[in-house]
Formats: C-alpha cells, sequence, structure tokens
C-alpha cells in the first residue's frame, strides 16, 4: 500500500484523555458491584473502543475522505473490509493504554485499594477512536507511598511500551522530501521525540517530513498521552505524584503551569485549553489524604523527580497542527 499520503506526519522545521483515577467513592468502603458494573460493562466498553480504534485506523489510510463528518461514515458503509487495515494502530494504541491501566490496576491491588477494572471510552474516529480510560477508586487511599505508586505506575509502564512501539514504527516510517498536499493533519515533536527520530534515521534534509507509519502514529499518540496525564494537576496522575511528594504545594504548581498551558492553547494548539478546562472539572488542588505525615523514602522521591524530567522530555509544545 502507498503510505504517500499518509494523513499523520512529523514535520522537522517545527518546535491527543485519558486517565485521572476517579475519588468519586475515596471517603467510602468498597460498595457492592452488580455484575453488569463488575464485568459487563467494562468489556463492553473494551469490545467498543477495539472497533472504534480499528475504524480510526483504518480512516487514516484515507486522507482522500477526511472530513469532520461524512468522511469516516463513508468509509465504514462503503468499504467496510478495509477496517482490518487498522489492526497495526489499533492493536498498538491499546497495547499502550492497556499497559496503562492494568498498572494502576496492579499497584491499587498491591496497596489493598478497592479499584474496577479499566473503563475505556469509545471516542470518535477522526483521530484515534478512544477518549482514554478510567478506573474507579472505590476506597480511601490512605498512605503517600500508595497514592504515589498508583499515580506514577500507569504513566511510566504505558511509557515503556510506546517507547519500544515508537522504535519499531519508526523503522518502516520514511522520510518524504516536504510535505504532502494531502496531509490534513501534522503531529508535533518533543525534545525525547527529535532525539530518537536523529539516532534512528539521521539528519533530515531542511523542510523534510517523516511520514509515520502506523504503528508510530500510535506510539506518538501514546507518548502524548502519558504528558498529559503527568500535568500536576488535580485529580490527573501527575496530580497525584506531585501531592504525594510535595503535600499541599502541588496547588501551588498546579496553579503556576496554568498560564503556561493557557499561553500554549491561545497562540498554539487549542487543544490545550480544552484539556485545562476538562481536567480542572473537579478541581485544580488535589484532595487531602487521611495520612499526609506519611514518607515516600529516598527511591520514590528520586523517581519522581525523574519523572518531572520525563515529562518536560515529552511534552510537544505544538501537539497536533491542521493544514
Amino acid at each position: 500500500m502507498d503510505r504517500n499520503d499518509h494523513p499523520f506526519q512529523a514535520v522537522t522545521d517545527r518546535s491527543l484523555v485519558e486517565d485521572p483515577l476517579d475519588w468519586s467513592d475515596r471517603d467510602g468502603e468498597e460498595p457492592e458491584e452488580t455484575p453488569f458494573s463488575k464485568y459487563l460493562l467494562p468489556m463492553g466498553l473494551f469490545l467498543l473502543t477495539i472497533f472504534t480504534t480499528l475504524w480510526a485506523g483504518a480512516y487514516q489510510d484515507h486522507p482522500d475522505l477526511f472530513h469532520p463528518f461524512l468522511g469516516a461514515w463513508t468509509l465504514l458503509t462503503e468499504r467496510p473490509g478495509e477496517l482490518v487495515n487498522g489492526i497495526p494502530f489499533a492493536l498498538t494504541l491499546l497495547l499502550i493504554l492497556v499497559t496503562h491501566e492494568l498498572a494502576h490496576f496492579v499497584c491499587s491491588k498491591i496497596h489493598r485499594v478497592p479499584a474496577s477494572l479499566p473503563l475505556f471510552i469509545p471516542g470518535l474516529p477522526i483521530l484515534v477512536g478512544t477518549f482514554g480510560a478510567i478506573i474507579r477508586v472505590r476506597g480511601p487511599i490512605v498512605e503517600r507511598k500508595a497514592l504515589f505508586d498508583i499515580g506514577i505506575s500507569g504513566p511510566l509502564a504505558g511509557f515503556v511500551v510506546a517507547i519500544v512501539a515508537l522504535v519499531i514504527g519508526l523503522r518502516w516510517s520514511h522520510v518524504e522530501s516536504g510535505v504532502s498536499a494531502t496531509t490534513p493533519f501534522f503531529v508535533g515533536g518533543s525534545l525525547l521525540l527529535d532525539l530518537i527520530m536523529s539516532l534512528m534515521m539521521g539528519d533530515l534534509p531542511s523542510g523534510a517530513s517523516v511520514n509515520l507509519h502506523p504503528i508510530a502514529e500510535a506510539a506518538w499518540f501514546g507518548l502524548f498521552v502519558t504528558c498529559l496525564n503527568l500535568i500536576p494537576i488535580g485529580q490527573l496522575d501527575g496530580g497525584h505524584v506531585a501531592y504525594a511528594m510535595w503535600g499541599e504545594r502541588q496547588r501551588v504548581i498546579a496553579f503556576a503551569v496554568l498560564p503556561f498551558l493557557l499561553a500554549l492553547g491561545y497562540f498554539g494548539w487549542h487543544g490545550w485549553l480544552l484539556w485545562v478546562g476538562m481536567a480542572g472539572l473537579l478541581g485544580f488542588a488535589h484532595p487531602s489524604i487521611p495520612r499526609p505525615e506519611s514518607t515516600l523514602g529516598s527511591g520514590r522521591i528520586w523517581l519522581g523527580r525523574a519523572t518531572v524530567v520525563l515529562f518536560f522530555l515529552i511534552f510537544p509544545p505544538f501537539p497536533i497542527a491542521t493544514r
């Protein structure tokens, strides 16, 4: 298949939600769940997300059909057999997201914090076909160690899988002179992404672009999801980690980050404005925990600091641009 007109390209001369843990039941004991809410709902949502990510992956092969509302529907109704072309993208993206969610789930079990199975959120096929997933924490997170481990485990686990997928996907990507006239979207770089691309593909000619293989595209979105979750706001994973490390100072950090994101949203990618609004629905400050005086230990502190560095390495100031 000719991939020269693939809709996602990484442009060399330019310097998506996923899963805040739901604390709605944090002050009570683990409630009784029906078989539907405990098993059938998570399985049904996951199967539906498989379909929507397949649809999104297949749709990316048809920039000629790109239309905000009708293109994806045309593909589904007139060429349903081509959904199989979305397997590389969907499989890679879901592997990253499932790894992320299962890491949260396993750490919750290790710390004896009641938690639901991951609830995946199907999305529109225009970009990736999913809005990520959530895990409902159904009991109190008492100590800072538990909060830290549950919060940091998902992003780090997903990051490892995304990096492996990125390396594999870049091996099957190729360099183009200029940018295809039919490409409606461009994905922006980050310090780490640019470094990996440079190591694997060498110095690119001025104005060149990299036509990303679907596996590399899914890896890029996996890294972007990791970055979004590491923002130190309220109920995001980064908010959990920041509160576990710095306590009430997390509020100061969150409000220091906000002007930066708002400026990027106003002058660059407007999605930052939407993300700030969504993340702030439950508040920018992290809720208190029963034992804030508990300690993390030096190992977790250094891991937390390394994760802060990781956030800046994978942060893309201009994630997605349209023609």
